[in-house]
Parts: structure tokens; C-alpha cells; sequence
């Protein structure tokens, strides 16, 4: 008899812990499924909420526009891109390893335009390394120091990586920086008109302490861009402004 109440309880306790079981397995898997609908109402609410942003969503610009920026080092290169994009000036500027970027977004014929403004190193050490920003600019800026003949002199050799390396209808613009120093200078003005006329660019002298032709100098050269390129749509293109040309022509590099 006592045999058989113990084989009684021990199948009465299997039995209860095997209802145990079962509950513990289905409210395991209640939860599981609650929290799955939670998830998924939690993550199409925010589907709709960024949805609703984007179509909302105020497009930041128009067009962009590629502007670089050559010559020798220390003509002011740097100091005249910061002065554009950050009005700002610092008197002893660093000299630019490789390459340097700014960004400023103004409003040109009722768009907004969004400026790159890629500053290179006038190093010959850098050259290769500069000269693969040259193929896509739609813009460059060549500058020389008005108080450094060597410095202009070089703007024949500027002239030549531009003729190797960027587009052949990029739009152009000399520069004579660093006007304000009358009191060194060694470069005319007339110099500067001369050469920009053999080649067919503007020129204009600036200065970047005292804030001279500063913004006249980019925002020309943008509108002249804006003349020469057609406009796209960024929502297209992605605010890229391109030529209608097969830019992929033999002797450039590919950057």
C-alpha cells in the first residue's frame, strides 16, 4: 500500500509539473508576440513621422558648384577661401598640407547655390596630389602675391596643369592677392590685366585682411559658372552642376 501512494504522488507531482511547463512555454510565447505588435506599431509610427519629414523637408539648396583655388604657397589661398566662407582673417596662417575644403551657400538668379571651395597646397611636393582635384572644377581661381614676382611668373605654370588636367571650358579667374600692402608691392596691376587678357580670364587684385574684392571675386565666378553650365535640379542630380560634354576625354586623370 505504501508502494503505491508513492508511485500515486510521484505520477500527481509529474503531473503538476508538467501543466507548470506548459504554462511557462505559452506565456513565454504570448509575451513574444506582444512585444512583436508593439514593435512593429512602434516602427511604423516612426516610418510615417520620417516620411512625413522628408516630404516636408525644405531643400537646403540647388545647385553646387565645384570652385578650386591654385598658385604658390602662401600667396593666401587659405586666407582668402576662410575670409569668403567664414569672414574671417588670422595673421599667421598655416601652410595647407594637400588640400583644404570650404563650404558656403549663397543665393545666385533666385537659387541656392552651394559653393565648394577646394583650396590646394602649392607645394611641388603635392603636386600629384593636388592636380586629381583639377578634372571636375567647374571653377578655378589662380592667385598670385602682388608682392612676390615669383609668384606671378608661376601663373604660366598654373595656366599649363590646368590645360593638362581640368575641363577644357572650366571658367577661370586670376587673382593678385595681398593689394594691400602697397608699400611692397611688386607686381602692377597693370601686369595682372595684361596677362589675364592673353588668356581670356578675369582678373581682379583682392585682399583678404582688409576684405577687398573678397566676395566679388566668388560670386563672379559662380554667375560666370551658372552662364557657361546648365542648371539641373538637385532633387535629380543631387545639385551637381556638369557640362553637357563627354568629360572623359583623353589626357585627363582620372581623380
Amino acid at each position: 500500500m505504501q508502494c503505491l501512494q508513492l508511485l500515486q504522488n510521484r505520477n500527481w507531482i509529474c503531473y503538476l509539473a508538467s501543466i507548470w511547463y506548459r504554462f511557462c512555454v505559452d506565456f513565454r510565447k504570448f509575451n513574444t508576440n506582444m512585444s512583436y505588435k508593439v514593435n512593429s506599431r512602434s516602427s511604423s509610427a516612426s516610418s510615417s513621422q520620417s516620411n512625413a519629414g522628408c516630404s516636408g523637408r525644405t531643400k537646403l539648396f540647388d545647385v553646387i558648384l565645384k570652385l578650386l583655388m591654385v598658385g604658390d604657397s602662401q600667396v593666401g589661398k587659405s586666407s582668402l577661401s576662410l575670409r569668403f566662407s567664414d569672414n574671417k582673417f588670422r595673421e599667421n596662417f598655416v601652410s595647407t598640407i594637400g588640400i583644404d575644403f570650404k563650404i558656403k551657400t549663397v543665393e545666385l538668379q533666385g537659387k541656392k547655390i552651394k559653393l565648394q571651395i577646394w583650396d590646394t597646397a602649392g607645394q611641388e611636393r603635392f603636386h600629384t596630389i593636388t592636380t586629381s582635384y583639377y578634372r571636375g572644377a567647374m571653377g578655378i581661381m589662380l592667385v598670385y602675391d602682388i608682392t612676390q614676382e615669383k609668384t606671378f611668373d608661376n601663373i604660366a605654370k598654373w595656366l599649363r596643369n590646368i590645360q593638362e588636367h581640368a575641363n577644357e571650358d572650366v571658367e577661370k579667374m586670376l587673382l593678385g592677392n595681398k593689394c594691400d600692402m602697397e608699400d611692397k608691392r611688386m607686381i602692377s596691376k597693370e601686369r595682372g590685366e595684361a596677362i589675364s587678357r592673353e588668356n581670356g580670364i578675369k582678373f581682379l587684385e583682392t585682399s583678404a585682411k582688409a576684405n577687398i574684392n573678397v566676395e566679388k571675386a566668388f560670386m563672379t565666378l559662380a554667375e560666370d559658372i551658372l552662364k557657361k553650365y546648365p542648371q539641373k535640379d538637385s532633387s535629380a542630380t543631387q545639385g551637381a552642376v556638369k557640362p553637357d560634354r563627354d568629360t572623359d576625354r583623353s589626357g585627363s586623370k582620372c581623380c
